[in-house]
């Protein structure tokens, strides 16, 4: 009891203490959004969703087919790796691993696995940690985003004391960014650009006039550009997507000046929750960016890099991945693009529909009816975007990530329809 009594105490003095002298935080965690699912999560607060339905979740990009044999067994088969401290740098094996099927994959020679590649515990994490390696916050400079964008660019800017400045989709472009929009003033201030190719939420990949004119302008102004392709995988035609160190090549900038790309095996290979990735490219920044790493504290565990190199050297599982895929998007694209606006993207797995034009909802008044109504969740797409330039790119669309197997997406889509002919 009187150990509760000096608890108590202690929590009092605390918290008067605190009240009294204010504790100080990093003022630019003031400047950050919520997440999209938190703002979902508001959105739904008070609806109900129909109890006659199981519910289906559409809204996460999370990869919900069933992680490959051969990487649990890896994982299993190397348990030891749990009782050592693993090296920032990572194995010699896991960054031969990648350099090969980086030569593999993008025709590309063979990148230099001690200067040009360090594992990340995921593309999440590097593309953040990334930025804050290379702004320098008394400098004021701009990161340049896609907009719609994965909203890491974003925290990432703030945080480092940059400004972002969002590029908007354009829809009469396949999606694409109009960069040859953004003013010349912009372009001097950026010291970071963000590309996502193929793109979230949209699918849309960068062809290679547009990286060369990327390029021309990096030359140009010194910035870098961090090129995420964690999307790479999951395509649709017969000819895999563009990367960022694949243009470099083409277009003869050797050692990948200013340039690093980042990618993982959580869309590849189906495990999200391994968070194993990787960054390759500009062998000056890479070794700036491990000397960061060092003192960030993000080494991959010894067992993760054990499963990460049996998925990096298996294409097997890849394949079979982008057929489920492929199936998927379609049979239900067509059922869908008789109620909403919506095509077959480029790549990755996501479906960016229009709702407005067809069913004259606006896309948070769609989704949280839908919720209600059938017990499936999608993300509008004013979420996942900023307004700018007198637009919100996102506004009026819906994000339909088509991540669960066959059988249930179609279920959904099934309930979208019978939803959209009520309405």
């Amino acid at each position: 009891m009187r150990g509760a009594q000096s608890a108590l105490i202690l929590h009092n003095v605390f918290l008067f203490f605190v009240s009294v002298t204010g504790i100080t935080m990093n003022p630019r965690l003031n400047l950050l959004q919520p997440y999209p699912f938190e703002k979902l999560r508001q959105l739904f607060s008070d609806a109900r969703p129909n109890p006659a339905y199981t519910h289906i979740n559409l809204g996460i990009g999370e990869p919900r087919h069933a992680a490959p044999a051969l990487i649990k067994n890896a994982i299993c088969k190397h348990l030891d790796g749990l009782a050592s401290y693993p090296a920032t740098i990572g194995l010699e094996s896991i960054r031969e691993a990648i350099a090969n099927w980086l030569e593999g994959r993008y025709a590309i020679p063979r990148p230099d696995p001690d200067t040009q590649i360090i594992p990340t515990l995921g593309s999440r994490e590097a593309l953040f940690s990334l930025a804050q390696a290379i702004l320098d916050p008394s400098e004021r400079a701009v990161v340049v985003c896609p907009n719609p964008f994965y909203q890491i660019y974003e925290g990432a800017a703030l945080l480092g004391g940059a400004e972002p400045y969002f590029v908007n989709a354009d829809p009469e472009r396949n999606f694409n960014c109009d960069y040859d929009s953004v003013p010349e003033t912009v372009w001097k201030k950026t010291r970071l650009l963000y590309l996502c190719s193929p793109a979230n939420p949209t699918g849309a990949v960068l062809t290679l006039p547009q990286w060369e004119k990327l390029f021309a302008l990096s030359d140009r102004h010194g910035f870098i550009i961090a090129s995420d392709e964690c999307y790479s995988e999951i395509y649709f035609g017969d000819n895999a997507p563009l990367g960022g160190l694949q243009a470099a090549h083409y277009l003869g900038r050797k050692g990948y000046p200013r340039l690093v790309m980042l990618s993982s095996l959580s869309k590849r290979s189906n495990v999200p929750g391994m968070r194993s990735g990787f960054v390759a490219g500009d062998a000056d920044i890479l070794k700036k960016f491990l000397l960061y790493r060092t003192y960030h504290g993000s080494a991959m565990s010894l067992t993760v890099q054990h499963a990460s190199i049996a998925a990096w050297k298996d294409e097997s599982h890849v394949i079979e991945n982008r057929a489920k895929y492929q199936a998927k998007f379609e049979a239900i694209t067509p059922l869908l693009q008789e109620i909403l606006d919506v095509a077959m993207p480029d790549a990755g797995f996501y479906l960016w529909a229009d709702v407005y034009k067809k069913t004259g909802l606006t896309d948070t008044a769609f989704a949280k009816k839908l919720y209600a109504d059938c017990n499936v969740t999608v993300l509008p797409g004013c979420y996942l975007a900023r307004e700018a330039h007198g637009i919100n790119p996102g506004s009026n669309r819906i994000r339909i990530a088509l991540v669960a197997e066959q059988d249930e997406c179609m279920d959904a889509a099934r309930r979208m329809m019978d939803f959209t002919s009520r309405l």
